[in-house]
Formats: C-alpha cells, structure tokens, sequence
C-alpha cells in the first residue's frame, strides 16, 4: 500500500471516530474530552489528510517504505496521544507521561516529514510531470 492510500484511509477512520466523540460529548452533555476530539480531528484527519496529498503528488516517496513508516509513526502517536490527553481530561493524572512519549512520537513522524518536504529537490522527482503525456 502507498503511503497516500494508507494516509486518507487513515485520515477517513480518524474522522468517523473524531465524528463519533462529538456527537457522544453532544448527547451526553459530557464535553470533558473535547480536547482529546480536537487533537484527533487534527491530528487524524487534517494532518494524516494532508501529508496523503503531499505524497500523491510524489510518486517516487509514495511507494517507498519510509513513508509508509512515517504514516504509521504518526498515527500510533496519534491514538496513543488522544487516549492519553482524554484520560488527563477525565481526571487521570496518570497519562501525563503517556501524553508527553506520544508527543515525542508524533514530534518523531513530524521531523521524518520535515525531511522529506526540505531534503534537495533533485533527490525528489515532481509529481504532476511523471504522469503527464503528451496529446494524441
């Protein structure tokens, strides 16, 4: 699978359990975890969104493995990060250190992303001119 695929599939299921949190806060008037429902919807679905149409975009980094490993990276973060920071919110001061590795983590697939939007562009090949050919 590609990283991009792996990305919006990702992005998709962040957003349904983001969707579900809210309407769970809403019915129960409980809106205790809303920053946990926040730090999924951004980090899940926006970021997870975004890094899949950078990919797309770059077939070569695409198909490799790091990407996929950057994806993974981020979104066991992700989960481990909202469970932690829904915990603190509920009065468990326990998930503070668990919030803080999970932090590190995702600041980790961050850092790998960095990499690959700032390495030189001759080590990346664009996108958009790869699959382009010329009119019949």
């Amino acid at each position: 699978m590609t990283a991009s695929s792996l990305s919006f599939r990702l992005a998709v299921l962040f957003v349904i359990v983001g969707m579900a949190m809210g309407i769970g806060m809403a019915a129960t008037q409980d809106h205790s975890i809303m920053p946990a429902h926040a730090h999924l919807n951004l980090l899940g679905w926006v970021s997870l969104f975004l890094f899949g149409i950078y990919y797309e975009r770059r077939p070569a980094l695409d198909t490799s493995r790091i990407a996929v490993i950057q994806v993974m990276l981020w979104s066991i973060g992700t989960v481990i990060l909202t469970i932690a920071v829904a915990a603190i919110h509920l009065g468990y001061s326990a998930a503070d250190p668990v919030a803080g590795i999970s932090s590190l983590i995702v600041l980790a697939a961050m850092l790998m992303f960095a990499y690959f939007v700032f390495r030189p562009a001759a080590a990346i090949q664009s996108g958009p001119t790869m699959r382009m050919t010329p009119a019949e």
